[in-house]
């Protein structure tokens, strides 16, 4: 029975989230948080944290518990503790700054505490920053199909 429930265990490890299925769910949250929008008066995009950091207290517990999802993800990817803590600095100086009234919310515009993290990750695992430098294939001219 034992071992029925190990092999069963197993199987389910095996086929669950795999790592490419984790990058792409924090790349999504932090791009979601932290440059949704393009605001044309600023020419800055800003995300969901700014605007739900405009609710005095519980703007801010929301948007640290979302970024929080970013730092268990990366802890789940096998980050080292001290980018962990620099994820956790990322996140504590985005939430203390972030409920001053009014000045807080001019910081979250600025400061890209999700983003900053999901570079860090990207770094760790040896991810490019912009893609490719070189496309493999071959060029063929439109006109010439």
């Amino acid at each position: 029975m034992h071992a029925a429930q190990g092999a069963f265990f197993d199987a389910i490890k095996t086929a669950g989230p795999r790592r490419e299925d984790a990058i792409a769910r924090i790349t999504l949250l932090a791009k979601l948080l932290d440059s949704a929008f393009f605001v044309p008066g600023l020419n800055r995009r800003v995300g969901i944290d700014s605007v739900i950091g405009l609710v005095p207290g519980v703007g801010d517990a929301i948007s640290t518990l979302l970024a929080s999802y970013i730092i268990w993800e990366a802890r789940q990817l096998g980050l080292p503790r001290w980018k962990i803590a620099r994820m956790i600095g990322n996140v504590a100086v985005d939430t203390a700054v972030g409920a001053i009234p009014i000045a807080g919310d001019l910081f979250d515009v600025y400061f890209k505490a999700n983003e900053r993290n999901l570079r860090i990750i990207h770094e760790h695992l040896g991810m490019p920053k912009r893609g490719p430098r070189e496309i493999d294939g071959t060029a063929v001219r439109v006109e010439e199909r």
